[in-house]
């Protein structure tokens, strides 16, 4: 199992809700941080490694898990 050092689970949550809400935790993480985004949006597939990209936030790891997206996000320098 990766190591993280935040979880947020958004299940049941359509975009942009994942990706807003992870904006929102990355904004009180320390970087270098690791976000543990949990997600069964379908569009978060697409959303998210956008979002990685757009903020500088790298996306370390992305795998599928009881039906459910896991995107591992490591807080960026800003």
């Amino acid at each position: 199992m990766p190591d993280f050092d935040v979880e947020l689970d958004t299940s049941g949550l359509n975009c942009p809700l994942p990706v807003l809400k992870a904006r929102k935790a990355l904004s009180e993480m320390s970087a270098g941080q690791r976000l543990l985004l949990i997600a069964t949006d379908e569009g978060s597939n697409q959303d998210i490694p956008a979002f990685a990209k757009m903020t500088g936030n790298p996306l370390a790891e992305t795998y599928e898990l009881d039906n459910k997206f896991h995107f591992i996000l490591i807080k960026g320098d800003e």
